[in-house]
């Protein structure tokens, strides 16, 4: 009877990942590859959007950094991107200068405290964007550490208990090492963080998510294979990198990533508070395919 009640509440996680976001048309069931032989020995984590949600705290440092510098684009208002307009520019340029450039050509390079006038030449538009951007890091890193920032639910619990089950456990980033040691010393805490089996961040790797190397870096550090390794992602981007590696993954979206198309996940979660490691287990042990 126990193992009765165990295999229908796993069933039953199973089932609620194929019924996610019913109201969002643009999301398809996912597609659950078969993985007879899988065992999960390893559970890798991607760090922002799936340990915190971040990207609302990168909008607001960029805020800040506009209104600390009066940049406008035109008379008389202070640049303030919105969470909208935040979502499309962060699904659709990479990077924090890239950003700013892109948007500089499109609506004009600004004036700012940092030159009296817009800036005319490329060395003065470089030295504003370099500016802005070392403004900006500073204060995400203020916002990080104020002990306002909690991680996203579930994630702390899910590490421990992969941690007493004997699991090995990762986190792999494309963010700089030095953001991802910050955002982890502050959010899972530092005995978390030097208990990790192993860490990689976009530093350690020649090519960023997409591609695999972060994640068939972490598979021969932790000397687990691949198909034995479970990567929990919010994006896309993760999502391609885990399953081009050989990997099975799981999404836990955010409220920039849950229009993506995650057909290709082995389940989907708004997040993890009512995952357990032994759902996961289940998933990776006894998935069959599904339209």
């Amino acid at each position: 009877m126990a193992s009765a009640l165990a295999f229908a509440s796993s069933f039953n996680v199973l089932s609620q990942t194929l019924h996610f976001r019913k109201n969002k048309q643009t999301h398809r069931r996912p597609s659950l590859c078969v993985s007879v032989s899988a065992s999960l020995e390893a559970l890798i984590f991607d760090c922002d959007g799936v340990i915190l949600e971040s990207e609302h705290l990168h909008r607001q440092a960029y805020n800040d950094a506009f209104a600390h510098f009066s940049v406008s684009c035109s008379p008389s208002q202070t640049l303030n991107w919105s969470p909208d307009f935040y979502d499309v520019l962060q699904n659709q340029i990479g990077g924090g200068k890239p950003k700013m450039r892109w948007y500089f050509k499109e609506h004009g390079w600004p004036s700012s405290t940092v030159f009296r006038t817009s800036p005319q030449d490329d060395e003065s538009r470089a030295q504003l964007i370099d500016t802005l951007q070392d403004w900006k890091t500073e204060r995400y890193k203020e916002i990080i550490k104020s002990g306002t920032v909690q991680p996203r639910p579930g994630v702390l619990r899910l590490m421990d208990e992969a941690k007493a089950a004997g699991k090995k456990l990762a986190v792999c980033s494309a963010a700089t090492k030095s953001s991802v040691i910050l955002c982890l010393e502050n959010l899972i805490g530092l005995e978390r963080f030097q208990g990790l089996d192993c860490f990689l961040a976009g530093d350690d790797v020649k090519e960023k998510k997409p591609d695999p190397s972060i994640y068939v870096t972490a598979s021969k550090m932790l000397g687990v294979s691949e198909k034995d390794c479970l990567v929990v992602e919010d994006s896309v981007i993760g999502l391609q990198a885990a399953t081009k590696a050989g990997m099975s993954c799981v999404i836990t979206y955010t409220s920039s990533t849950a229009d993506q198309d995650f057909t290709d996940s082995l389940a989907i979660y708004p997040d993890l508070s009512n995952v357990r490691l032994k759902d996961l287990e289940f998933l990776l042990q006894n998935t069959v395919a599904a339209s």
